[in-house]
């Protein structure tokens, strides 16, 4: 049994709509006022997390990827396949959609697409993200996008904290500001921007991707109910899955006191969203990220906390 937990260093992202949150609420150790991302575990070149202590210590985790792979039981592909990340949206995102791993193989030098899904870690009351478009034919969408017909074309959907939502590639989507996420992702870094509410950073329009972003998009949007998992009260110290897809399956824990959770899984990648506690005697809290690797066993957790962890399909 590898009764060691993998502790990573986070990267940190800063963009014109982050704030403050990820330092205040979270105690990550990074300055600015524009602090939009932290990816939690990640093995990208954008960014690419550090082991915190142990064996590895000081190892990129798509280094131990390449060298150790027996720590994610052994399983094929030229990549680390997930990225976690927490994001703090001050103001909107731009209006975005994310292409398929065929056509990001062909067009963005053999990148994986981008499948991702969302959990509401906190938002206004009466908040909304845009999820899908009002577009039924693929002439109605090149005429709104090329019109400027944001309004009829964008569809925005009432969520709340707890919310699940599952975004395919194709699927028109925005984060809306004042609202913080969890997002686990393909393991790509690929965004086409369709709207940036002519917004200028450094004195200059954001670059858009009109022509790829009509390439990719879904006509018509799938049904908002395909897209949005109300999650309920979950039953405390169980692993409850919230989604399984081709790319990954992510799971929520709610630690009340003692949670024993035996793994079966090649790897479990956990955040720590809310509380503290302990994991095998070890103190975790709010804003940490950690891997138990293959043959890992029974973890158990004490505490107070509320975690959300992914694993492959």
């Amino acid at each position: 049994m590898n009764k060691e937990i993998i502790f990573l260093n986070p990267v940190f992202t800063h963009n014109i709509w982050g704030g403050t949150k990820l330092r205040e609420e979270y105690g990550y150790p990074v300055e600015g006022d524009d602090i939009g991302e932290c990816w939690g575990i990640a093995a990208h070149d954008n960014g690419d997390c550090t082991i915190a202590k142990g064996t590895f210590l000081g190892m990129t985790l798509s280094g131990l990827w390449k060298e150790h792979r027996e720590v994610f039981g052994g399983i094929g592909g030229d990549r680390f396949p997930l990225l976690v990340k927490i994001i703090d949206a001050k103001d909107d995102l731009s209006i975005q959609v994310h292409p398929d791993d065929t056509y990001a193989a062909e067009h963005e030098d053999g990148s994986f697409g981008k499948m991702e899904c969302w959990y509401i870690l906190d938002c206004p009351e009466n908040a909304s993200l845009v999820i899908g478009h009002n577009a039924r034919t693929k002439e109605e969408l090149v005429d709104m996008v090329e019109n400027k017909r944001w309004g009829e074309l964008i569809r925005e959907i009432p969520v709340k904290k707890g919310d699940f939502i599952q975004i395919d590639p194709g699927t028109v989507h925005a984060i809306k500001g004042g609202l913080t996420i969890l997002e686990t992702q393909q393991n790509s870094d690929i965004t086409y921007r369709v709207y940036d509410y002519d917004r200028l950073s450094n004195g200059k329009p954001r670059q858009l991707h009109v022509q790829q972003s009509l390439d990719v998009i879904t006509v018509p949007a799938k049904p908002v109910e395909d897209s949005v998992i109300h999650v309920d009260e979950t039953k405390a110290n169980e692993l409850m899955e919230l989604i399984r897809c081709q790319y990954y399956r992510v799971y929520k824990l709610d630690v009340k006191g003692e949670a024993n959770v035996m793994m079966s899984q090649p790897f479990l990648i956990m955040s720590v969203v809310e509380g503290s506690g302990k994991l095998d005697g070890q103190p975790v809290k709010k804003g940490d990220h950690f891997i138990l690797p293959a043959g890992y066993g029974q973890a158990k957790f004490e505490g107070e906390m509320e975690i959300i962890a992914s694993t492959v399909a």
